[in-house]
């Protein structure tokens, strides 16, 4: 990679600064794109501009395949894994191959499915503020709320019985800690999981149920082997994420309870913490200019979603929370084909959970200062490690 500019250090969260990095202001002002390396010294190209990361993710030129050389992950267990290492790992396959599985996961994520599943969701929320209110204040509501509601639901979704939540739930922490967690720790993590989904698909094909692992393997359109690599992916997005917005929100929420009770919270919950910031990873298969920049083949891209969510362009005064805004352009669940399938499922249980914890616990309050949050800096995803709170 020609070095047509200052190389800065990747801009890895660091602990008690603001998220998202005030410095991704800096880049989106500069000309072209701002070349980086990651922690193993790789270079990358940073794209930040809410424009260019939207050309980025829809330019087939541009591959989410990390077979190409140079592509950007930070190493072998932190990154996009390949075919090689977790068949149907589906987020890092480019069209025809990446459609394949999208058509045939897409009916379990539709908005009429996805109606369909309130009635389960809501029963899902209320039993867990049922077991929060019965255990009594003070709560970690990470612990107690914002990470059991999306387990249990991706649990029931893909048939995935109740009491295996803490077992996934746990090799995700490891999967998805950068800093704490070894590459063995990691290694590890991701063949006991895939041990797990295998075992599970094994009793879905003797004992099918009413579930969307059963189905799939109705349908024939995914082999068993890369079903498991399919599988794990939508477990580890599935409650993740939304654990971390669940929680984030309420933070967010219980600093300005005037937009408590306001349905337009979802939207810009998702947007002001952009929690998937660091996810898409992408490399040029060929040469390709993006904001005046050439960039090469076999170079690599690192669109930053959080700083396209912040880009004052498109969003008036971002550093604002403000559900009012009337732009909805956000790129949250990214962007193009790889546009997050979850993304129905994810705003209402985001809706759910919030109605129903402010309705059910009205004096909810902060146990901790908000300065003094453990916030996720170490991870792939934002969010907070626990949420201390009170009634």
């Amino acid at each position: 990679m020609e070095k047509t500019a200052t190389t800065i250090d990747f801009p890895l969260r660091t602990p008690g600064e603001p998220f998202p990095p005030p410095v991704y202001d800096d880049y989106r002002g500069r000309a072209g794109l701002t070349l980086s390396h990651l922690p193993n010294g790789k270079q990358v190209w940073l794209v930040t501009r809410h424009e260019d990361v939207r050309a980025v993710l829809t330019n087939p030129k541009i591959s989410s395949n990390p077979m190409h050389p140079n592509f950007p992950n930070i190493n072998e267990t932190i990154g996009v894994p390949r075919q090689d290492q977790i068949p149907g790992w589906f987020v890092g396959l480019d069209s025809p191959e990446h459609d394949r599985f999208r058509k045939a996961l897409i009916p379990e994520f539709t908005v009429r499915k996805i109606r369909d599943l309130r009635p389960a969701i809501e029963r899902t929320v209320d039993d867990c503020l049922d077991a929060l209110l019965a255990a009594g204040s003070p709560a970690d509501l990470v612990a107690d709320f914002a990470l059991p509601v999306p387990s249990l639901v991706i649990s029931s979704l893909l048939g995935v019985p109740p009491v295996d939540r803490e077992f996934f739930e746990s090799r995700t922490r490891t999967l998805v800690d950068i800093r704490s967690s070894t590459d063995q720790e990691r290694d590890t993590a991701t063949r006991e999981l895939l041990r797990y989904i295998n075992r599970l698909i094994a009793i879905k094909q003797s004992w099918p149920g009413d579930d969307l692992i059963s189905r799939l393997l109705a349908t024939g359109a995914i082999d068993p082997e890369e079903l498991s690599g399919v599988l794990s992916l939508l477990l580890i997005a599935g409650h993740e994420t939304t654990a971390n917005n669940i929680a984030l929100g309420v933070v967010t929420l219980l600093q300005l309870p005037e937009w408590i009770s306001d349905d337009r919270v979802i939207e810009e919950v998702l947007r002001f913490h952009s929690v998937a910031d660091l996810v898409s990873l992408r490399v040029a298969v060929e040469d390709v200019e993006i904001a005046g920049q050439l960039v090469k083949a076999g170079e690599g891209i690192v669109p930053l979603v959080a700083a396209a969510n912040y880009d004052e362009k498109v969003f008036a005064c971002p550093h604002e929370f403000n559900p009012a805004r009337t732009t909805r352009q956000h790129v949250a669940f990214g962007y193009g084909i790889h546009q997050c399938l979850g993304q129905n499922l994810v705003r209402v249980e985001l809706e759910i959970a919030y109605r129903k914890l402010f309705e059910r616990v009205p004096t909810l309050r902060l146990a901790t200062p908000v300065e003094e949050l453990p916030f996720k800096y170490d991870g792939v995803l934002f969010g907070v490690h626990s949420l201390p709170v009170e009634w």
